[in-house]
C-alpha cells in the first residue's frame, strides 16, 4: 500500500535528497573504490589505534595506520562519519546514509543499532558531540535536524527549537567549558544555544545576507570550531569561505578571502597554540599562523588536493591526519610541512 507524505513532510526530505546529492558532488558518497575517506576517528590515548570510514567500510588500524583490520559489513548503508567515546574508547559509534546510529562496546567487533527516537528517514548522521564530563550525553547533527541522548545511544529526542526554517543539521560544536553552549551549523547559517539544545537562536549576521537564505542549501555549514583559550571567538567552515567570530557568534567576519576555493570541509586548531589553524577543503589542505589572517598550503606528499576530512592527535598536535575524496588516507607528523600516505592495507586475522 502507498504511503501519502503530508505536506510538511515534504520538504524535509527535499532538502534531505538534496543534501545527499550535494555531498555527492563533494565525494562523500558516490565513489566506487575505497579511495574516499570520509571520517577519521582517533583514540584520545593509544596514539596506535584510529578508525576510519570509506564509502564501503569501516577500518581499524592498531599500529599507526600501518596496516588495517575492515570490519564484516554492520550497516546495508554507508558509514557517514565515526566517533570514539572520548571516556571509554572501546566504545565507538558510527553515523551512516540512511540507517542512523550503530554503536559497537568492543572496538568495532560487533554493532549494534541505537536508533530509538530518531525519525524513521534519516538520510545522513552528520556528527556526534559528546558531553565533556558525561560520555553517555550525545548530540548528533543529522538532516532532519539536531538530536540528543542522555543513555548512550538508547533513545534519541530531537532539540530543534528555534530552528523553524532549517532541517539539515551539518554540524554541531561544544563550548570546551559550559556545554550547555552549543553551535549548530545548518544549510540556514548557524544558531547557538544557551541551553543544552533545548531552544536556539540564529546568529547569522555577517554570514549571509536574509534575503539569499530564503533559497534551499543557500549557505551550508560544514565545520564549527571553538578557540579553546578565548572562548568567544569561533571559526565556522561553510560552502561559501571561512568566518570567524569574537562575539559569541552575534557577529561574524569574512577571512580567509585569499584562499583559492571557497569550500571549507576541516577546520583544525592547535590547543597549544590556538592562533595556529588548519583547514581543508577541494584545495588542498591550508595553514595559518594567525588566526587565519594569512595562509600557506601545505600539501607536500598529497595525492589529491581534495580533502574530505582532517584530524589532529590529542597528544601531539603536530601529528595530523587528512582523508582525501580520492587518494586515500595520509598522515603527517611535522605539522603538515609533508604528507605519507597510509593505503588501507590488510592486517593478519586479529581478536580483539
Amino acid at each position: 500500500m502507498m504511503t501519502m507524505l503530508r505536506a510538511d513532510q515534504i520538504q524535509p526530505r527535499l532538502l534531505a535528497c538534496a543534501f545527499a546529492i550535494f555531498l555527492c558532488l563533494i565525494g562523500a558518497g558516490c565513489q566506487k573504490e575505497s579511495q574516499a575517506i570520509v571520517s577519521i576517528a582517533l583514540h584520545p590515548t593509544n596514539a596506535d589505534i584510529l578508525y576510519v570510514a570509506t564509502n564501503d567500510s569501516v577500518y581499524k588500524s592498531r599500529d599507526g595506520g600501518q596496516l588495517w583490520e575492515r570490519f564484516p559489513s554492520f550497516s546495508a548503508r554507508r558509514v557517514t562519519t565515526l566517533a570514539i567515546d572520548p571516556q571509554f574508547p572501546a566504545t565507538i559509534y558510527a553515523g551512516t546514509m540512511a540507517d542512523a546510529v550503530y554503536k559497537s562496546p568492543d572496538g568495532g567487533q560487533h554493532w549494534l543499532p541505537h536508533n530509538v527516537g530518531l525519525k524513521e528517514h534519516v538520510s545522513f548522521i552528520n556528527q556526534f558531540v559528546f558531553h565533556p564530563t558525561d560520555h553517555d550525553q550525545i548530540y548528533a547533527a543529522t538532516t532532519v535536524g539536531a538530536f540528543y541522548t542522555k543513555d548512550g545511544g538508547r533513545e534519541w529526542e530531537e532539540r530543534m527549537a528555534g530552528m523553524k526554517e532549517v532541517h539539515i543539521v551539518v554540524s554541531i560544536a561544544m563550548h570546551p567549558r559550559d556545554a550547555r553552549v552549543l553551535y549548530a551549523g545548518t544549510t540556514g547559517g548557524i544558531y547557538r544555544s544557551d541551553n543544552a539544545g533545548m531552544g536556539w537562536k540564529k546568529i547569522n549576521s555577517g554570514l549571509i545576507p536574509e534575503q539569499e537564505l530564503m533559497g534551499a542549501m543557500a549557505l551550508g555549514v560544514n565545520v564549527i570550531v571553538f578557540d579553546v583559550v578565548n572562548t568567544d571567538i569561533v571559526y565556522a567552515g561553510t560552502t561559501k569561505g571561512l568566518f570567524r567570530t569574537a562575539t559569541r557568534g552575534e557577529q561574524w567576519e569574512r577571512i580567509g578571502q585569499s584562499l583559492p576555493d571557497l569550500f571549507v570541509s576541516s577546520i583544525l586548531l592547535d590547543p597549544t597554540q590556538p592562533q595556529t589553524l588548519y583547514i581543508g577543503g577541494p584545495g588542498g589542505v591550508w595553514k595559518s599562523p594567525d588566526s587565519g589572517q594569512s595562509w600557506t598550503a601545505i600539501n607536500r606528499g598529497l595525492g589529491s588536493l581534495n580533502i574530505r576530512a582532517l584530524a589532529m592527535s590529542q597528544r601531539d598536535s603536530h601529528i595530523l591526519y587528512a582523508g582525501t575524496n580520492g587518494s586515500g588516507l595520509y598522515r603527517s607528523t611535522d605539522a603538515g610541512a609533508a604528507w605519507t600516505p597510509l593505503p588501507l592495507k590488510a592486517a593478519p586475522d586479529q581478536t580483539q
